[in-house]
């Protein structure tokens, strides 16, 4: 997979981009200038980002993505991580039927909801995983695949399904695998 060189980002106009960022030249981006993107991420291929985007250090986002902050804002924690064909969306329309709905009807004729989304450190969402507004993934958590966060969910804990219910807890043992990778990765 092709990656955007230095210059390339630098031309992109983000707020940030840390060393050794890896964006796919088929990701599509827009509102550069609202995103941060820390030391070691990557960005792979058919992936859009949109919006107020804060993304940590060794941040995976996988082929087929979708980070859609609207007005609000989404942030993903260092070392975290989505699978294939996630979707996070920090604004959505209201299908209630009570207003209309999609970007080619003026706002006034609309209700949508807009709400931040925080994605912990050490977070893994399984392929197909969706985050609703508002939503705030806890550090450590994972996912299985096709995955439909509604609400908040507590820290360091596995969930599957549609919606989302805590299946078991995680192993914290990664922090000292993090430590050790930081430890051998600084500069001495």
């Amino acid at each position: 997979m092709p990656f955007l060189d230095d210059q390339e980002l630098e031309l992109l106009g983000f707020r940030y981009v840390g060393k050794n960022v890896k964006i796919s030249d088929r990701a599509s981006i827009y509102s550069p200038e609202r995103i941060s993107i820390g030391d070691n991420s990557r960005i792979d291929d058919f992936c859009v980002l949109a919006g107020e985007i804060n993304l940590g250090r060794n941040v995976h986002i996988a082929a087929f993505n979708n980070l859609s902050a609207g007005r609000a804002k989404i942030t993903m924690g260092d070392f975290s991580g989505l699978a294939f064909g996630c979707h996070i969306v920090a604004q959505s329309d209201d299908y209630s039927g009570e207003t209309m709905t999609n970007p080619t009807v003026p706002a006034k004729f609309k209700q949508e909801r807009s709400s931040p989304v925080h994605i912990g450190r050490h977070v893994i969402l399984g392929t197909g995983t969706i985050v609703l507004p508002g939503v705030e993934i806890g550090e450590g958590v994972s996912s299985g695949a096709g995955t439909l966060f509604t609400k908040s969910v507590d820290p360091w804990s596995v969930y599957i399904g549609n919606p989302a219910r805590k299946f078991k807890s995680r192993s914290k043992t990664l922090l000292d695998l993090e430590e050790q990778y930081l430890a051998e990765s600084s500069p001495e």
